[in-house]
């Protein structure tokens, strides 16, 4: 009787073990990840987005026409679509270690409109909004016109005023000015000359201007714009 039962389980046993391992084997089938003679094999992304950090100072002239002039273009192209454009500005500012305020390379109005563009950059996170903004900012900055920011910025963009004057009348701006200089810090290589613009973590130097062919070079998609399907330089 005992050996009649063990048969009995052991069976049983078999049976469990097999429709297991079936399972696990249409599981791994149908899975995002399958295996071909020991190597997985991903399917392609259908949005790899490029990283792009673009470092610059506020009252830099050859920083205000990239980003009125260059950055514009990735919009109107909608190259926007395969990156994350990240600005950071207070690029070739520094902190004094003796009472840890900030200098900043054109002046105290430089880090005037620094903490502005900070405050821009931390209070609204939709990537158009924040260039609108900062594009307004250095337009008015070459024209000798910052000050006149309020009526010509914030008002055309039905952006809050309250919110972003709060930002900047308690000194947000420049705390924030203290993050991405001590961000800046960290760069390896650091900022030799502004702007500083970098694709994928790795520098594009002087030629700055033609970034786009670094992005689209670096894109991995497939939702390939149509700026990126000329002939790249």
């Amino acid at each position: 009787m005992f050996l009649s039962k063990l048969v009995i389980t052991n069976a049983l046993m078999l049976i469990l073990f097999l429709s297991m391992y079936e399972s696990k084997g249409a599981s791994n089938s149908s899975g995002s990840l399958s295996v071909v003679n020991g190597a997985n094999i991903n399917p392609p992304l259908a949005h790899q987005k490029v990283n792009v950090s673009v470092y610059y100072d506020s009252l830099c002239q050859s920083c205000a026409q990239f980003i009125i002039r260059d950055l514009k273009n990735v919009f109107d192209s909608n190259l926007i679509s395969i990156m994350n454009l990240r600005l950071v500005p207070w690029a070739k500012a520094y902190i004094n270690k003796t009472n840890s305020s900030i200098s900043c390379q054109n002046g105290p109005d430089e880090c005037e409109l620094n903490s502005l563009e900070s405050c821009a950059l931390n209070l609204w996170h939709k990537v158009d909004i924040q260039y609108e903004l900062i594009n307004c900012f250095e337009f008015l900055a070459i024209k000798g016109t910052i000050k006149k920011w309020k009526e010509y910025c914030l008002d055309p963009l039905g952006l809050p005023k309250e919110l972003f004057l709060n930002c900047f009348n308690m000194g947000n701006g420049t705390q924030l000015g203290k993050t991405y200089i001590d961000q800046i810090a960290h760069l390896s290589p650091s900022p030799s000359f502004v702007p500083w613009v970098v694709v994928n973590n790795q520098p594009v130097g002087k030629d700055y201007a033609n970034f786009a062919h670094y992005v689209c070079k670096a894109y991995r998609g497939v939702a390939v714009p149509q700026v990126c399907k000329s002939p790249l330089k």
